[in-house]
């Protein structure tokens, strides 16, 4: 009698975990301003058009395109004013090596991409009992009641499509125009975000690392863009709007010298005035009686 051998099977692409599965319908006038984590994420547009910020590349994509955001890549969403788009975002971990083919893609998915896309949605609306269009989604909760295997055929459509994408080895980046306007735009909102953060704090002391876990960017990348649009760094503005509402408390006789010192988080009352007297050319008590003289 012969000794058979079972064959260990490869798996090139193996996913065991999902993340988030969504299905939006968004307004012409929609904007995500973007994060950043640890897992990957397809973004695949279902209807519409949107424009997209990958890292520091921004992207224009339209129905039946995808874009796929690697680990800790910052990306965001913008819809174009126009058409109200249809996304489907899927988010999973998978840290195979072959996952490097995806990095920096934008694909024009196919009938059977769209297909499997499909499925994807359905079984997830069955095996999950979360709202699909819910953004705000940290945790897929299980669903009392669903089909046989409904979690099980998400990794396999999932995994199908995967692989059949880099079966046919299209990138299809040519047909989709990569915009500078959505870099622009993508920087300026950013920029407006993390000013409103830093007003909002003006009363504390904010520190460059916060700023940068708020915005979601690197260090270089956030001083680059910041300087860039603003013209100053960036605690160099938050010094700025730190002395701009100091000026409103002097006009305004919220406090005396000291007090307004305490309240915007300054050490001590000399600091402030040094601060004070190289933004403005005064020092408190100086603009204090330049004020009550006018």
């Amino acid at each position: 009698m012969s000794e058979y051998v079972a064959t260990a099977l490869e798996m090139a692409l193996p996913i065991q975990r999902i993340v988030t599965v969504h299905y939006f319908e968004y307004a012409k006038n929609y904007v995500f301003e973007g994060e950043c984590h640890n897992f990957w994420e397809i973004l695949y547009v279902d209807k519409g058009e949107v424009e997209v910020m990958a890292g520091d590349v921004g992207y224009r994509l339209r129905q039946g395109e995808m874009i796929f955001h690697k680990p800790n890549e910052f990306h965001n969403v913008f819809a174009n004013g126009v058409v109200a788009p249809n996304l489907v975002v899927i988010s999973f971990e998978c840290d195979a090596p072959a996952m490097a083919y995806f990095e920096g893609k934008v694909i024009a998915a196919g009938e059977d991409e769209h297909t499997l896309l499909a499925r994807i949605v359905r079984e997830a609306r069955d095996a999950f009992s979360n709202p699909l269009d819910d953004p705000n989604t940290k945790i897929l909760e299980r669903a009392s009641s669903h089909a046989f295997g409904s979690e099980q055929m998400i990794a396999i459509l999932l995994q199908e499509m995967l692989i059949r994408l880099v079966r046919r080895g299209v990138a299809d980046a040519h047909g989709v125009k990569i915009s500078s306007s959505v870099k622009s735009r993508s920087d300026n909102d950013l920029v407006k975000r993390v000013i409103a953060y830093m007003e909002e704090n003006a009363y504390g002391s904010l520190t460059f690392s916060q700023v940068c876990r708020f915005s979601a960017q690197s260090a270089t990348n956030l001083k680059t863009i910041f300087k860039a649009v603003t013209g100053y760094g960036v605690m160099e503005y938050y010094r700025r709007i730190k002395i701009e509402t100091a000026k409103t408390m002097l006009r305004e006789g919220n406090g005396n010298i000291t007090q307004i010192a305490e309240r915007l988080g300054y050490a001590s009352v000399h600091y402030f005035s040094r601060y004070f007297k190289q933004a403005t050319g005064m020092t408190p008590s100086e603009y204090t009686l330049s004020i009550q003289a006018k």
